[in-house]
């Protein structure tokens, strides 16, 4: 038995897998897929040719979180893609709200709310690093760098508010950043909503949301590499029924949502703790849909044609509606649709002339409805002759979802709701989130602090624990992966 054994091959796993290891334990990784990486998985879903990202697409905290970018996956043979659009806003009409990497050129593109737009993200993107430290820390301690945090907790506090059309006069401006909010499958006017949209607004500027080449397999893969060379073992195609198959390793790392935790421990967890996880919440879910293309997608609106990411679901009312909706358990008629076409940076997702599509739109949890209809319908109205080029598609609801990820419980892929409780207590109220009850058996999921996002902030804080704890090792983290560059 190895000293530690992680489960779950996500980005969070095998970061603290990849952390552990560089700091000379024996590490074993067991996946009950049959292809490792979680929701970074890359497979041909439609047609042969066309590759398509099984779950996450677009990596704004590729490049940003702190874990990423001491491990530095370009160095390690992932070639990051920064589309010039990080992402894009169409409204009906043929206008749009896009926002380029570039801030002046995002500015000039929103009419009066240009200078609003500048004076809203200019301060957090000089000082972005500082930004990505504090959302990405556990939320255990106050910032480093307090005014940036006060900066940033100000413009989460208005957008998170009644005052968040405040400084606004139009409506491209404030539909841009409400369809980067609405990522969190939760009405977008609430703070830990706004506080996404923040941060991922201002990576946005400070360095794009970029695409691995490839897809993003690439990612997981390189962590794979990584842990291999250190004389890792990863395990595929095994399901986990019980800890007790573990019972000898000194500590047991788990990528797993709470509902997971519970199967696998039986009866063992204590009675408090227990029902402090079947408390959890979880949200909203997404439905899936991939398209294989024949050809790019027609968008009425200049500049849709160079993101790599767009919101399609109109204005910012609507968006709030459409999320209200979903909260109460029903389905949008007119759903929030995201939308990555990879083919703007990377020819590699589809033959010569052939483009791929990915899609998902937000459902209640545990829908069993195939809404496809409705996202051919949203890209329609966007994008005019769209469903004519459409050759083939493949369709997971929510309800699917677990089948090829266990922690998309009911199909909420942010293994757990985006709540003010569950933004810092995740998932029980707990000083140390990752401990469990159970000596040396720890989580490091999305369903940790900080929360859902292909970053491997929890797998990194995770393992700062194991090895303190566990093991009598006090280096940082990050001191180990820079040893190992």
């Amino acid at each position: 038995m190895p000293d530690v054994v992680v489960v779950g091959s996500g980005p969070n796993g095998l970061a603290a897998a990849v952390i552990l290891a560089r700091a000379g334990l024996t590490v074993e990784v067991y996946e009950a897929q049959a292809t490792a990486g979680g929701g970074s998985r890359t497979a041909e879903l439609t047609l042969p040719g066309y590759r398509h990202d099984v779950c996450a697409g677009a990596h704004p905290m590729a490049l940003a979180s702190p874990f990423f970018r001491t491990f530095d996956l370009a160095a390690h043979g992932v070639e990051l893609l920064a589309p010039e659009v990080s992402y894009a806003h169409p409204l009906d009409g043929g206008t749009a709200g896009v926002a380029w990497r570039d801030l002046d050129r995002t500015a000039a593109g929103l009419g009066r709310d240009g200078a609003a737009w500048r004076a809203l993200f200019e301060p957090m993107i000089r000082h972005w690093q500082q930004v990505v430290e504090f959302a990405m820390s556990d939320l255990r301690r106050p910032p480093a760098d307090l005014l940036t945090g006060l900066r940033f907790g100000l413009r989460v506090l208005e957008q998170g508010s009644p005052l968040w059309n405040l400084r606004f006069r139009e409506q491209a401006a404030p539909a841009l950043l409400t369809g980067v909010a609405t990522h969190a499958i939760t009405p977008p006017r609430a703070i830990p909503a706004a506080g996404a949209g923040m941060l991922l607004a201002t990576l946005a500027h400070a360095g794009g949301w970029v695409l691995p080449r490839g897809g993003s397999q690439a990612i997981p893969d390189a962590l794979i590499a990584e842990l291999e060379r250190l004389g890792g073992k990863l395990v595929t195609g095994h399901r986990v029924e019980s800890l007790d198959e573990f019972g000898s390793a000194r500590a047991v790392v788990l990528d797993t949502a709470p509902a997971e935790l519970l199967r696998m421990a039986g009866d063992r967890l204590p009675d408090h703790y227990a029902k402090g996880l079947r408390r959890f919440r979880y949200g909203g879910a997404a439905c899936k849909v991939d398209f294989a293309l024949s050809g790019p997608v027609p968008w009425q609106a200049p500049g849709c044609e160079l993101a790599g990411t767009l919101h399609l679901v109109g204005t910012r009312a609507e968006a709030m509606a459409v999320e209200k909706t979903i909260a109460a358990g029903q389905h949008a008629d007119r759903p929030y649709v995201l939308a990555i076409q990879p083919g703007v940076v990377d020819s590699t997702r589809a033959p010569a002339g052939g483009h791929t599509l990915y899609t998902y739109a937000h459902v209640p949890n545990g829908s069993t409805r195939d809404i496809s209809a409705a996202v051919i319908a949203q890209v329609e109205r966007f994008a005019p002759g769209f469903t004519d080029l459409i050759l083939a598609k493949n369709v997971v609801t929510g309800a699917e979802m677990p089948t090829h990820n266990a922690n998309y419980i009911g199909g909420d892929i942010s293994a757990g709701a985006v709540t003010l409780r569950q933004f810092a207590f995740r998932p029980v109220p707990r000083w140390n989130p990752y401990a469990t009850p159970l000596p040396g058996v720890y989580l490091c999921s999305a369903s940790t602090p900080p929360g859902p996002g292909v970053h491997g902030m929890s797998g990194m804080h995770a393992a700062r624990h194991v090895l303190r704890k566990e093991f009598g090792i006090h280096t940082d983290p990050r001191d180990l992966l820079r040893a190992s560059r």
